[in-house]
């Protein structure tokens, strides 16, 4: 597992400094990412990605356990009147999943994520945020070697339990 970690940095030179660092202590690129609410990262910086952006996996996922739902009961609903065979249900409550999770994403894709929402303000002031995601044996470790290195650094907070994908 993996705990998401988040700094606010003052400018694009002390978010350079940090990535050499997180580098420096093998913590890959693809693990560390920066958003910035104004100003625009230069391309050798790891931008968040569009779904760290955007509610698009949470949308997805209400999208599909409405579809759902939906779905079970419109496949109840056709049994009950067509007397139709019992895969029905099966049928539409994929289709409802199918249906439900891509509607969703679509609508969630406009809107900011809502766990950065706290973020924001200190975005919107010029302040760049550093999303890692490090092991959670190693959390300590790098806590202290930011803290230590980097006094300018604001710690943001922590999301523990961050999937590892290969």
């Amino acid at each position: 597992m993996r705990h998401r970690l988040y700094y606010f940095l003052p400018d694009i030179e002390s978010a350079r400094r940090t990535l050499d660092d997180m580098l420096l202590h093998r913590i890959e690129q693809r693990h560390v990412r920066f958003m910035s609410g104004n100003t625009p990262l230069p391309p050798d910086m790891p931008e968040a990605s569009f779904l760290l952006k955007t509610d698009v996996l949470h949308g997805a996922a209400a999208g599909m356990v409405v579809g759902a739902l939906l779905g079970i009961a419109f496949g109840a609903l056709l049994i009950v009147y067509y007397d139709l065979g019992e895969a029905t249900v099966l049928v539409t409550t994929f289709i409802g999943i199918i249906f439900g999770g891509w509607a969703s994403s679509m609508v969630a894709a406009a809107v900011p994520n809502t766990q950065l929402k706290a973020f924001y303000p200190a975005l919107e002031n010029g302040k760049i945020l550093m999303i890692a995601d490090v092991p959670a044996r190693r959390v300590d470790e790098i806590e202290n070697m930011l803290a230590e290195r980097h006094p300018e650094m604001k710690f943001g907070g922590e999301e523990p339990h961050i999937p590892v994908f290969p």
